[in-house]
C-alpha cells in the first residue's frame, strides 16, 4: 500500500523507519516519563538545540499535540501583550480558509464552519482577511508580486487592528482549507505590518515545516522570522505525539518572573515533552542532516508536479493544479452532486494507496524519503482511480 498522504500528514520518513524506531526502543532501557516541571533530561536539551538550530528562535515551549501548541502560542500571544501594558488587546486575525485546531481556541482562529459551527459562542474573537493571493507554483508571477492584492487586504487590517494582540496563519499553504497555495510576498508584507502595529505574528507550522516544503520551515520561502512558531506532526516522523511552540528571548523575558507577580506563564502538559517522544524526534532531525531529506524533498517536488500534471493531460478531470516541495495538490472537476472524491478514494484503496481527497481536492503529500519509482506508481494508481471514479459517476446521471 503506497501512503501518499503520510497518513495524517505526519510521516515525514516513512512507516517504520529503521533510525526512529531503534531510537524509541534504546530509550524504553532507560526513562520513559520526566515530570516537566523544574526537571529535564539530556535528550530534550539536545532536541532543544536542535530547534533552536532550525528555527532561530532561542526557547522552546513543548507539548504533545499541534492543537496544544497553538493554543499555547495563542495563550502567549494574549499574555505577553497583557503584560505589555495593552490589556484590551485580546482579538486575533486569521485568514480565510485557515485551519489551526479543534479545541475550543483554536477553532475560533479556524475559518471551517463544518467544525466550528456548534461552538460559535464560545472562544476568543477572531477577524478572517480574504483577498489572499493564491497561486499554482513558484513560476505563478503573484509569487514576486501581489501588491494589487495587498491594498484591499491592507485597508481591511487597519479597520480591524485596534484590539489585535497576533496574527495566525499557515505559512504559504493552508492544508485543511484545500491545499491552497499563497504568495510568499503576501505573507512578507504580512509580517512587516505586524511589526509595525507590535502584533505578534504566529505560524503553524504543525504540517507545513518539518521539510515539507522544501524547505526546514515554510516561512523561510517568504525569508521572514515570525514571533511563534508552531511545529508537530512531521517532527517525530508520526511516532509518537510531539509539538513544541518557538519563540525568541524578547517574549520569554516578558513572562520570566516570580509567581506572585502574575506574569509567570503557568501551562503544563503531563506528557510533554516526553523522553520517548523526544528521542523519536531527535533521530528524525537527525535522519533529515544524514540522509540530506530536504535536498531530496525538493526533487521529489519537481517530479510529484510533473506526474500529477500527466494524470491530468490523460484523465482530463483535474484542474488548478499546484504544489510547494512534496505536496502537489489538483481540483477534480465536478461530477454534480456526487461525491467524485470520496469514490476516487475508495477506488484508489482499491489500487493499492491511500489517497484521502479533501471533497473534490486531490492531494498527495508522501513521505519525503519516498523513492521516484514510488511516485510514478502512484501516479498510475491516481489516473486508474480517477477513471474509474468518473466511469461510476456517469452511471448514476
Amino acid at each position: 500500500m503506497i501512503d501518499a498522504i503520510s497518513s495524517w500528514w505526519c510521516k515525514s520518513l516513512g512507516h517504520g523507519h529503521p533510525a526512529v524506531l531503534s531510537a524509541i526502543k534504546n530509550q524504553m532501557n532507560y526513562f520513559e516519563h520526566v515530570i516537566g516541571a523544574n526537571t529535564t533530561h539530556p535528550l530534550i536539551v539536545e532536541l532543544a538545540e536542535l530547534l533552536t538550530e532550525m528555527t532561530g528562535k532561542q526557547h522552546v515551549f513543548f507539548a504533545s499535540d499541534g492543537a496544544s501548541a497553538v493554543e499555547i502560542a495563542m495563550k502567549l500571544a494574549i499574555h505577553g501583550t497583557q503584560i505589555k501594558g495593552f490589556k484590551n488587546k485580546n482579538e486575533f486575525i486569521a485568514l480565510k480558509n485557515g485551519y489551526h485546531g479543534e479545541t475550543l481556541g483554536t477553532m475560533s482562529v479556524s475559518d471551517l464552519g463544518l467544525y466550528k459551527a456548534p461552538y460559535e459562542t464560545f472562544g476568543v474573537t477572531c477577524h478572517f482577511i480574504d483577498n489572499i493571493p493564491y497561486l499554482s507554483s513558484q513560476k505563478d508571477p503573484l509569487w514576486n508580486n501581489c501588491d494589487e492584492h495587498w491594498s484591499a487586504v491592507m485597508n481591511q487590517l487597519e479597520q480591524i487592528s485596534d484590539n489585535v494582540c497576533a496574527v495566525i496563519l499557515e505559512p504559504i499553504i493552508q492544508g485543511a482549507g484545500g491545499m491552497l497555495c499563497y504568495s510568499p510576498a503576501f505573507l512578507k508584507k504580512l509580517s512587516s505590518w505586524t511589526q509595525s502595529k507590535g502584533i505578534y505574528l504566529i505560524a503553524d507550522e504543525i504540517m507545513t515545516g518539518m521539510g515539507r516544503t522544501g524547505e526546514w520551515l515554510a516561512c523561510h520561502h517568504a525569508g521572514i522570522e515570525p514571533d511563534l512558531i508552531c511545529l508537530s506532526k512531521g517532527l517525530t516522523s508520526g511516532t509518537l505525539p510531539l509539538s513544541c511552540v518557538m519563540i525568541d528571548s524578547e517574549i520569554f523575558d516578558l513572562f520570566y518572573a516570580d509567581y506572585k507577580s502574575g506574569k509567570s506563564f503557568l501551562h503544563s502538559h503531563t506528557y510533554s515533552g516526553n523522553p520517548l517522544a523526544v528521542s523519536a524526534a531527535l533521530a528524525t532531525i537527525k535522519t533529515f542532516h544524514n540522509e540530506q531529506i530536504i535536498n531530496k524533498t525538493k526533487a521529489l517536488g519537481d517530479i510529484m508536479l510533473q506526474k500529477i500534471h500527466q494524470v491530468s493531460e490523460r484523465s482530463g478531470k483535474l484542474n488548478n493544479i499546484r504544489g510547494l516541495g512534496a505536496l502537489v495538490a489538483a481540483d477534480l472537476i465536478s461530477a454534480g452532486d456526487y461525491r467524485i472524491g470520496n469514490e476516487v478514494y475508495q477506488h484508489a484503496l482499491n489500487f493499492g494507496a491511500l489517497i484521502r481527497p479533501i471533497g473534490n481536492t486531490l492531494y498527495w503529500m508522501p513521505p519525503l524519503n519516498t523513492e521516484p519509482e514510488t511516485i510514478g506508481k502512484l501516479a498510475e494508481i491516481t489516473l486508474n482511480s480517477i477513471e474509474a471514479a468518473y466511469f461510476k459517476a456517469h452511471k448514476y446521471e
